[in-house]
């Protein structure tokens, strides 16, 4: 059985800057400042890692301060909610997520498959933002987040060991595979030897996500049979 966990932003779906825009009112509300969130990549990143960044890029006294991050985690689902209801918001799937995901449906039903998420968003804003494209959040299984751990590299590990209490089987080497859009969905892999499925629809291209040693890499995830391929090979 493969354990197939894609990534949010970027690689299901796009929420047009609300991610962004909630943790830049949290972090004011919350530290007074939002440090040089202007100029700050938050690809690829967890949310609390971001929001550590931005302190310690402001000289914050708090950037170290796990009491600190959490509230302006927490503040930000509260944004995060009120920018996705939002009547001119825009959060889009991207292109060919749904047949994907409709594709893998019969994979799962036999087995083949297990579908979830990894993903640098806390679990309340991951939900949040999967409902604002219209996605059920339940439809993904099992999942890693930023909640879990701020540090990325360690998300499939848990994200296994939470496939392996749900199914009863092992996950571990190949049969893991992170679909993502970044450079650090393709590292956060390596420990524990997942393959990585890159796309070029957040900010990085295809040049740079195959120079990233990513075991594939699509310009879209629209060639749905392409992409099943390099699931299951």
């Amino acid at each position: 059985m493969k354990l197939v966990l894609f990534d949010i932003d970027g690689t299901l779906l796009w929420t047009d800057g609300a991610g962004r825009r909630a943790i830049q009112r949290a972090l004011v509300d919350e530290a007074g400042t939002a440090g040089p969130i202007e100029s700050y990549r938050f690809d690829g990143k967890t949310d609390p890692q971001i929001v550590r960044d931005l302190l310690s890029l402001a000289g914050h006294s708090g950037a170290e301060n796990a009491t600190v991050i959490q509230a302006v985690c927490r503040r930000y689902v509260d944004h995060l909610r009120t920018e996705l209801e939002r009547p001119t918001q825009a959060t889009r799937l991207m292109v060919g997520i749904a047949d994907l995901l409709a594709a893998l449906e019969p994979h799962e039903a036999r087995r083949r498959a297990l579908v979830g998420l990894l993903t640098g968003n806390v679990a309340p804003g991951a939900a949040l933002k999967l409902r604002s494209a219209g996605l059920d959040p339940a439809r993904f299984r099992v999942g890693a987040y930023g909640s879990d751990s701020a540090r990325r590299a360690e998300l499939p590990a848990v994200a296994a060991g939470r496939a392996a209490a749900l199914t009863g089987a092992t996950f571990a080497g190949s049969d893991v595979i992170i679909v993502g859009d970044t450079p650090d969905d393709v590292a956060c892999g390596r420990p524990i030897g997942a393959r990585s499925v890159a796309v070029a629809t957040g900010s990085y291209d295809v040049a740079a996500l195959r120079a990233t040693g990513a075991a594939y890499v699509f310009e879209t995830l629209a060639d749905t049979a392409a992409v099943l391929d390099a699931i299951f090979t």
